[in-house]
């Protein structure tokens, strides 16, 4: 079965649980993500709250000013503890970070669930619903070494990441990206630590687009023949492509990424992006819901996916420039599966 299949089947977890009634108790769960601006954390806040509605659930949402404000998501972690709820769905912006709070949490009757972003250590968390982010980053870097053939032996690569905390999902990507591009890696729990030559060097965006303008600007000034650029996201791809086009280069630098929103995967269309690993937020949230409201029915916590510590929500490619032994959709495909 693909990754992308499963993901359209929404896994054992939401079979399992798509026909629970609406809960007759008032109950209280908090959905905390990085930000509320980034399209990514839109479409999972609103699967979440349809999720809660169906349930019967009063679902409180709270965000970090910016990504990386992990002082917020803590504020808010008090802040639902304080309230009674019975759960809460997390993107954390500081994986480590956030444990302890995590951990108090836990310690008063909460469920916690992290989504898209695995807690480290993972087990910090009751479940996770998240991305293959490690394949969603070797999707694309398998399928950049295949585009650029016998040039990727000498490619030039910009690594446009999220934050100096280097979150899982930052590491998770850029290490997939490595990997499948066929660059030896070094502490696969880190970013940065490579000493293939091809690598130009790596930079933060905080998952933005002037982020995204900024860091490329940066590594332009290092290198100007770069022709490789992997992001963190579609956002930060965005604001490379811009900083590429300024200087007429947009045309000859293969830009990869990860999310399918509609914009990137428009971009795909557009040739901004060359291709995209495509996640699915709604269903991540959907399933957290689910789950918040059946720890508070019977005490039961989610299962994994089998051969992994978290459940797998599904990815697919989204390329227009498909190649041989990387499985991938269109980008009109992608449109219809797309979010934001």
């Amino acid at each position: 079965m693909t990754q992308f299949k499963f993901a359209l089947m929404g896994g054992a977890a939401a079979l399992a649980l798509s026909a629970m009634p609406a809960l007759a108790q008032d109950m209280t769960a908090c959905l905390i993500t990085k930000t509320d601006t980034n399209p990514f954390f839109v479409k999972m806040k609103e699967g979440a709250t349809a999720k809660a509605q169906e349930l019967g659930i009063t679902l409180k949402s709270y965000a970090g000013r910016i990504d990386g404000d992990s002082e917020s998501q803590v504020a808010a972690i008090e802040t639902c503890i304080a309230d009674g709820a019975k759960g809460i769905l997390i993107t954390a912006s500081d994986t480590k970070g956030i444990v302890p709070s995590v951990q108090k949490a836990r310690e008063a009757g909460l469920l916690v669930i992290a989504l898209d972003t695995p807690l480290d250590p993972i087990d910090a968390a009751d479940g996770t619903f998240a991305t293959d982010n490690f394949l969603a980053g070797e999707l694309i870097g398998k399928w950049a070494r295949a585009r650029m053939g016998d040039e990727a032996g000498d490619a030039r690569i910009a690594l446009l990441n999220l934050d100096v905390s280097q979150p899982s999902v930052d590491v998770l990507r850029n290490q997939g990206f490595l990997q499948g591009f066929g660059i030896e890696l070094g502490d696969k729990t880190r970013w940065g630590d490579e000493d293939d030559a091809r690598i130009v060097g790596q930079e933060v965006t905080q998952g933005n687009e002037e982020g995204g303008r900024r860091a490329m600007e940066s590594l332009l000034a290092q290198d100007p023949t770069i022709n490789l650029v992997h992001t963190i996201n579609e956002p930060a791809a965005a604001g490379a492509y811009e900083a590429l086009k300024s200087i007429g280069r947009e045309a000859d630098v293969l830009i990869v990424s990860v999310d399918g929103g509609c914009p990137g995967v428009q971009n795909v269309k557009d040739g901004v992006i060359g291709a995209t690993s495509q996640q699915y937020p709604l269903q991540m949230a959907a399933l957290g819901v689910e789950a918040i409201a059946a720890f508070a029915k019977d005490g039961t916590k989610p299962a994994t996916s089998e051969g992994k510590d978290f459940t797998d929500t599904g990815v697919a490619l989204v390329t227009d420039q498909p190649v041989e032994g990387v499985e991938s959709i269109d980008s009109t495909r992608g449109a219809e599966l797309c979010w934001g």
